[in-house]
């Protein structure tokens, strides 16, 4: 079952969703395959470190996050990925690696791709990594008004 503050915030919010039980994945291509889903539409949330802040950089499964692009995007001085020992107790009701994109829930700001931003639908981890959520872009959109920036390595 999704995290209770994640399913308590979108049914607040009336937001229509989906959630899929899936087999054990960690990698955020393997719960796409596992779920059959799009990779270019499962989110990868990473948590990183900008001036020393954490903040949830959000890319496409298949993408890495590109630090340099990350610090250009956000005018950090410095942009770096946390370390989990940085962020663990951040998101208490979440598996490690597992978390949502839901940086507002957290306190956190969201910087978004935007090979995500063009999808109709989002789907990403909802805090195990044996479920996952999907809903409409531009609910997410909505509720977390994350930057949209670009993020990943240039193709």
């Amino acid at each position: 079952m999704p995290a209770t503050k994640l399913r308590e915030f979108l049914d607040a919010h009336g937001v229509k969703y989906v959630t899929i039980r899936h087999s054990v994945a960690y990698t955020a291509q393997e719960v796409a395959a596992s779920a059959h889903i799009r990779g270019k539409e499962m989110a990868k949330t990473v948590v990183v470190k900008l001036d020393g802040q954490l903040a949830l950089a959000v890319v496409p499964a298949a993408q890495k996050v590109d630090v340099r692009r990350l610090k250009e995007a956000t005018g950090a001085k410095k942009a770096e990925i946390a370390a989990e020992e940085d962020f663990r107790s951040t998101f208490p009701e979440c598996d490690l690696g597992a978390m949502p994109p839901f940086g507002n829930l957290y306190g956190l700001t969201v910087y978004v791709d935007p090979q995500l931003a063009e999808d109709e639908e989002i789907a990403f981890n909802a805090c195990s990594h044996t479920e996952l959520m999907r809903l409409p872009y531009k609910d997410f959109q909505k509720l977390v008004q994350p930057k949209v920036v670009p993020l990943t390595f240039a193709r």
